[in-house]
């Protein structure tokens, strides 16, 4: 009965939990911004070879 009214009151565990919870939201939400910063930056490169392209075959 101790060691059950002793692991109730230990809250070490639980706040591990948490801190493994945040770091996981914190790491999913870097993960969906940096995918949304990398379309961007693909999207620019690829309208910049778009124009170059243009360009040189326009140009003699």
């Amino acid at each position: 009965m101790k060691f059950i009214k002793k692991f109730v009151r230990d809250t070490k565990a639980a706040t591990a939990i948490e801190y493994g919870l945040i770091a996981a939201l914190i790491a999913v939400a870097g993960i969906a911004a940096m995918g949304a910063v990398g379309n961007s930056v693909t999207n620019t490169f690829n309208k910049v070879n778009n124009g170059l392209s243009t360009t040189s075959t326009t140009t003699p």
